[in-house]
């Protein structure tokens, strides 16, 4: 287990300096949330220090801790509506670059700002790809009044539902004060369909399908860096 972690590590680190190039000087950059986006930070850090002129939007506290200990300076979508260029980790990524993220519990704050990016880079480590979204459970991000109704009506969707709990056992609690619904669909057979019903229950406030966002995904196996581009439909 801990040779296969080492591995995941390295892979996760491969992946994000692979990203790295498609930072350029002067961007609005969104900093994404996760082990993988860490590693980007980590090393984007190193390029600001190197003399790279950036300023980040992170996409969640925790990242926002880190860009700061790492002397990144920082803006946000007050003053910038439109970021070139966001980096950002996945839990799971199918042929179309359809996501399941929100692993981490940022998934609100990370899909305000790739809604607000114009190239969407997905950096994860091989384990990530997958043939069908759904071995993952979906995080569904809730407000705590209609906690329950929801889980019910999510679970009349097919999934199993449990209530995403912290450390010390209490309700994991978002950035925005809300709660996580994991919900255990198993292989998700109508990913755009499951994603417009999420979307359409009151209560839920936001859900970790991302259909449409990601314009490339980086993902490393071993040594090899393997780069997935959204096909582009021409007329």
């Amino acid at each position: 287990m801990a040779k296969d972690q080492t591995k995941n590590d390295a892979e996760k680190e491969a992946a994000a300096r692979a990203s790295l190039r498609y930072v350029q000087d002067g961007q609005i950059v969104g900093l994404g949330t996760g082990s993988t986006a860490a590693y980007f930070i980590k090393l984007l850090g190193e390029r600001v220090k190197a003399g790279l002129k950036i300023r980040g939007i992170p996409t969640s506290e925790r990242s926002r801790q880190m860009a700061l200990s790492l002397g990144i300076p920082l803006t946000t979508l007050d003053e910038f509506q439109e970021i070139a260029v966001t980096v950002d980790g996945a839990d799971e990524v199918d042929p179309q670059l359809r996501l399941i993220k929100g692993g981490g519990g940022a998934l609100l704050r990370e899909k305000i700002i790739a809604s607000a990016t114009r190239q969407l880079v997905i950096v994860a480590d091989a384990s990530k790809q997958v043939a069908r979204l759904g071995k993952f459970p979906l995080p569904v991000e809730v407000i705590k009044f209609s906690q329950e109704l929801v889980a019910k009506k999510i679970a009349a969707l097919g999934a199993q539902v449990d209530l995403r709990r912290g450390r010390d056992n209490q309700p994991f609690i978002t950035d925005e004060n809300n709660h996580i619904l994991d919900c255990h669909f198993g292989e998700i057979a109508d990913v755009d369909g499951l994603a417009r019903k999420l979307s359409d229950m009151p209560g839920v406030v936001e859900h970790g399908l991302f259909i449409g966002m990601a314009s490339v995904v980086i993902f490393a196996r071993g040594k090899e860096i393997v780069e997935l581009r959204k096909a582009v439909i021409s007329d």
